[in-house]
């Protein structure tokens, strides 16, 4: 296949083969299932499976309802497709939407900690499709139906709905209806407008259309003050070509024949159409202050731009997300499913989705606080015409949406069980954000607003090429390779990666005109270590981490990343002896261990083997800083095998003692210890201590030795199914990362995004 750029809605480039890479690299595909019960001895495995399985199996034959309890059912949802309509692709099939399935899977998974499984459905007969699915009910909690072309959706959806105890939601259509709903609301209150006398303009009667306008005529706006119009026109009482039951539906009295005469005065045009259906004639025709929401995929009806060049008074959105206002169905079915499941729905009805559209205005009409500022790209936002709907990485949507659909589900007596403690639930819901996409969304926001530019030191090596790559195609900033020049390419060339684009440097240091300057440098810092001038030159001229280095340290850029060849231990003696720790900074490895909804930063795992008190304490204040710079307000375990004096023993008493080194400094943060791990991160194990200084579980654990923290660190990764980033290098004057050995294309990524951000 042709390695050809590609663009996505949000501006990130890539090639096919990177598309691909990224699909088969490990394993195949972006789903996996876990067991999330022990199976290590023979009683699990009866419990699991024969004998003891028999029980639940008897108490749901009893009671069909104790399914939710005792089995995955009350949250797994199966995404479901024919492949008819798939994306902006057309009819190919359902084998080739099970990738756009499973990353919907995926998606709510990472939104709103759903369960889902695809299944993609080969036929495109209504009556077959509905057969195959009507039987499926007692397997999940609700149904998504996506990328079925219309009418046989419309059909589809409606009889399920008619014939399944659970929530059949087809999301083409109502995902787009319910975000634009939400804009509207907005909208509506930022221009003055009663929702009783706006006219409203549909462009485009497929599914997501005829959605839209169902959608605002069930929030308030009246039937005849909504003009729906398709290729043919206005669709209007008395027409007969191109007609069906559901545009008939919608149907008015009118004289308006053509998109410009339905545009005349009107107060808002709903785009779901095609590039270029919205004119500049059309635009000039409407009301003051009209509502734009030209949703077109990948291409708007009218850009922003066209728009402000005739109208400073408008109110945009559209599909893109490098356009203010995205229109962004994923602000929408994750949040709704996950509210539904949790009151066991046997449906999601039109209150449940005028819920979520009116918790989602609501949202965007609340000021931003600073942990979700660093979501956004720009300045904070504020609400106004160009932020009238949140964007989908604001980590406030999954304690926001679910409980207003879940109240709505009660409220219209669809929910099976009743949420008695709101609060609690909002607090349950918060606990489910995913805190590896968080954290590094966060930062790769924040480098996006400051791009930097990176040495990728190893830059022969496939993985560093590609990283590089992906790099300048996430918008992070300019990738300097580094290598001889007709060797990278090489490597390029065999993976598929095109480096010949703007933002890619390839920079072999035997020919630099720096060379000498370089040599220089190094000489003036390691000539009372034993160094040579010759040595120094032959280090610049053979060794790129000191090449790399030394461009960081002399300011010819801004950050590296290095090590998928070399030990961590050699790779940080280079660094160090071209990069002095930052003033009143200690260097030290700080790992991030992100595991069931929680993130523990992890200190010392890289850098000081057996520290003492005093170096403890500097431990302590450096890792509680970066906790801070990566946007968590530290509690700090000094971790020890002995809990508090016991049992008691020398290497204890050095932790017990970094604590009055701390107690001396007044710093800042909450720490406490020496404890035991278990007490530290255990609510319940550290209510045993009254007299424990932290409010809470602590995040930043800094352990009594290195050799400890690398251990339980890489412990955690290996077999306790929790993600860990780094060891992050902190304490540095300049931003280096090392990876580890053998590092993927997508971790060397992270580093590189994380180096450019400065956790310093």
């Amino acid at each position: 296949m042709v390695a050809t750029d590609k663009s996505s809605k949000s501006g990130v480039s890539f090639t096919e083969q990177e598309a691909l890479q990224f699909h088969q690299q490990g394993r195949p595909g972006k789903l996996e299932i876990n067991p999330t019960k022990p199976m290590a001895t023979q009683r699990d495995l009866s419990l699991a499976y024969s004998p003891g399985v028999a029980v639940p199996v008897k108490a749901i034959a009893e009671d069909p309802t104790r399914a939710f309890d005792y089995t995955t059912r009350g949250n797994l949802v199966a995404v479901i497709s024919n492949g008819s309509a798939i994306l902006g692709l057309g009819n190919l099939g359902a084998l080739a939407s099970k990738p756009v399935m499973e990353g919907k899977a995926v998606l709510f998974k990472r939104f709103a900690d759903v369960d889902s499984i695809d299944l993609e459905v080969d036929t495109q007969n209504v009556d077959e499709f509905v057969n195959s699915v009507r039987y499926l009910g007692p397997s999940f909690g609700g149904i998504n139906l996506e990328d079925i072309k219309a009418p046989d959706c419309f059909i589809i959806e409606q009889r399920l709905r008619e014939i399944m105890d659970i929530p059949v939601f087809h999301d083409d259509q109502h995902g787009t209806a319910i975000i634009a709903a939400a804009g509207l609301i907005n909208a509506f209150h930022l221009t003055g407008r009663d929702i009783k006398d706006v006219r409203i303009v549909c462009n485009g009667a497929g599914a997501a259309g005829i959605a839209c306008i169902e959608l605002v005529k069930a929030m308030g706006v009246p039937h005849e003050n909504v003009l729906l119009c398709d290729t043919k026109g206005v669709i209007y009482q008395g027409r007969e070509e191109g007609m069906n039951q559901w545009k008939s539906a919608h149907a008015v009295e009118t004289d308006a024949r053509s998109l410009y005469d339905a545009l005349k005065g009107a107060d808002v045009f709903l785009g779901v159409s095609v590039k270029g259906a919205l004119t500049e004639d059309m635009v000039r025709v409407m009301a003051p202050n009209p509502i734009i929401f030209a949703m077109a995929n990948p291409d708007p009806e009218i850009t922003p731009e066209e728009v402000a060049a005739i109208r400073d008074d408008a109110i945009m959105a559209t599909g893109r997300s490098d356009y203010p206002n995205q229109v962004n169905n994923v602000l929408g079915f994750p949040y709704i499913f996950r509210g539904a499941l949790d009151v066991l729905a046997t449906t999601i009805n039109d209150e449940m989705k005028v819920a979520c559209a009116e918790a989602l205005a609501k949202l965007a009409r609340e000021e931003v606080p600073d942990e979700v500022a660093a979501a956004y790209r720009g300045n904070r936002p504020k609400f106004g015409p160009e932020y009238i709907i949140p964007v989908p990485f604001d980590p406030r949507l999954i304690s926001t949406v679910p409980p207003a659909v879940a109240q709505a589900a009660m409220d219209s007596g669809v929910a099976r069980r009743p949420i008695v403690d709101m609060d609690a639930y909002r607090n349950q819901l918060s606990a489910r954000r995913d805190p590896v996409a968080g954290t590094l969304q966060r930062i790769f926001s924040k480098v996006r607003q400051s791009p930097k530019r990176v040495v990728f030191a190893e830059g022969e090596e496939e993985p560093m090429i590609r990283a590089a790559a992906s790099f300048v195609g996430q918008g992070l900033g300019k990738a300097i390779l580094i290598g001889r020049d007709d060797e990278v390419r090489e490597a390029a060339k065999e993976a598929g990666v095109d480096i010949d684009r703007p933002g890619i440097e390839i920079l072999n240091a035997r020919l630099s005109n720096r060379n000498m300057d370089y040599a220089e440098f190094l000489y003036a810092r390691l000539q009372r270590a034993g160094y040579l001038y010759r040595d120094c030159q032959r280090l610049v001229n053979n060794d790129r981490n000191y090449w790399g280095a030394i461009m960081v340290a002399r300011g010819d850029a801004d950050a590296m990343v290095t090590g998928i060849t070399r030990n961590y231990s050699v790779v940080l003696d280079t660094v160090r002896n071209c990069i002095d720790a930052k003033p009143g900074h200690r260097v030290i490895g700080v790992s991030l261990a992100l595991s069931r909804g929680r993130t523990v930063l992890v200190a010392d795992t890289a850098v000081i083997d057996m520290p003492t008190s005093e170096e403890l304490a500097d431990i302590a204040e450096e890792a509680a800083h970066v906790a801070r710079r990566l946007g968590y307000e530290p509690r700090v375990a000094m971790l020890a095998y002995s809990t508090f004096g016991h049992p008691p023993g020398e290497r204890s008493e050095r932790v017990q003692e970094a604590v009055k080194i701390l107690d001396r400094r007044r710093v800042d943060f909450e720490y406490d210890g020496e404890m035991g791990a278990d007490v530290a991160l255990n609510p319940d194990k550290m209510a045993a201590y009254p007299f424990c200084r932290l409010t809470g579980p602590a995040n930043v654990l800094v352990m009594p030795a290195f050799h400890s923290a690398s251990i339980s660190t890489k412990m955690l990764q290996e077999l306790g199914g929790s993600t860990v980033i780094g060891p992050l290098l902190v304490g540095l004057d300049k931003p280096v990362q090392i990876l580890t050995i053998g590092a993927k294309d997508s971790d060397i990524v992270n580093m590189a995004a994380i180096a450019a951000y400065n956790v310093t």
